[in-house]
């Protein structure tokens, strides 16, 4: 078939009328899932990259978690400068400087923790934990949103920390630092979205980007130069590799709520992400999540379902994490 006999079918009635194929033939609820799927697996890529960074993986000299959030924070600034540049840079300079300096410390407290995490708990159990982040929610929404919370997602609440309890086993045995760093973390994560929730309409979600990226390159530096070790060429590939999966992970998750999709619908594919984390966990490190892991993770994944579709029927629908 030649290019005018093309040209010409696709002038008849029929071509005109038919659905477009391929990606833009998916329903927005589709390429919303689809969205979510891709980040969930970039997100479970970061946290095994992170952990083999900080493990000394594959007989390279461990890093410093300060050292790789550092990065992480870095390579995230680096890749919101372009659309800065193409924006204006007007944009970079923020509205409401004293917000933006409350959300980037929490941010950073966050990646800090998390990153923690990750080094040193195995991949389900701080991917696990970290679905907490709903249940801080509930709480820092009545004390900081003054928003009213009834009894059946107080309830899902308590039992989603009853999980979490269950996971940790305090008084069982000696509770691991970095779990507590990865509830943390889930707190910190928490923080940062009421934060986001409560800025003005007229905040860019780009100059949010931005803050974000240079509040934390900023406060990460004197930390990271204090244990600094000069990363392999490996190291410094795999560096590179997490900051910007990390970044486009968060891109995907975005976009996945801004396609038109059921936010209802689409949120539950994170949960994809503790598959991912068990998956790579087991391949790469040899982790082997036990009972209590798995009997907390899935009460915590039950309990904020079931808050994500209250919120849902309230007409608030799910708050999309702002770190990662």
């Amino acid at each position: 078939m030649t290019p005018d006999d093309q040209a010409l079918i696709a002038t008849t009635p029929e071509a005109r009328a038919a659905p477009p194929g391929g990606w833009a033939g998916l329903s927005a609820n589709a390429r919303g899932i689809a969205w979510m799927l891709v980040a969930a697996l970039g997100f479970g890529l970061v946290g095994a990259l992170v952990k083999m960074l900080g493990q000394g993986w594959g007989g390279q000299p461990p890093l410093d978690s300060l050292q790789i959030a550092f990065f992480r924070a870095l390579v995230a600034l680096a890749a919101v400068l372009p659309f800065i540049a193409r924006a204006g840079w007007s944009v970079a300079v923020p509205l409401y400087p004293l917000r933006h300096l409350g959300r980037g410390a929490t941010g950073l407290a966050a990646l800090v923790c998390g990153f923690y995490a990750f080094t040193h708990l195995p991949l389900a159990t701080a991917t696990s934990i970290s679905f907490a982040q709903p249940l801080f929610m509930v709480v820092l929404a009545v004390l900081l949103l003054h928003e009213r919370v009834r009894w059946r997602r107080w309830t899902a609440t308590l039992v989603g920390f009853a999980g979490v309890l269950v996971m940790l086993r305090p008084g069982a045995e000696a509770v691991h630092p970095a779990a507590l760093a990865a509830l943390a973390n889930a707190l910190f994560v928490a923080l940062s979205a009421v934060q986001v929730k409560a800025m003005p309409d007229a905040e860019r979600d780009l100059t949010l980007l931005f803050s974000f990226a240079a509040i934390s390159s900023a406060g990460l530096l004197v930390p990271a130069l204090l244990v600094w070790q000069a990363p392999t060429a490996l190291q410094l590939g795999l560096l590179v590799a997490m900051g910007l999966l990390a970044a486009a992970s968060q891109a995907a998750v975005i976009r996945s709520y801004r396609v038109g999709a059921d936010a209802t619908l689409v949120a539950p594919f994170d949960y994809i992400r503790l598959l991912v984390a068990a998956v790579l966990g087991f391949s790469l490190f040899g982790e082997v999540p036990d009972a209590w892991t798995g009997v907390g993770a899935a009460v915590i994944v039950l309990s904020t379902l079931y808050i994500a579709r209250r919120e849902a029927v309230l007409g608030r629908g799910p708050k999309i994490p702002t770190v990662r």
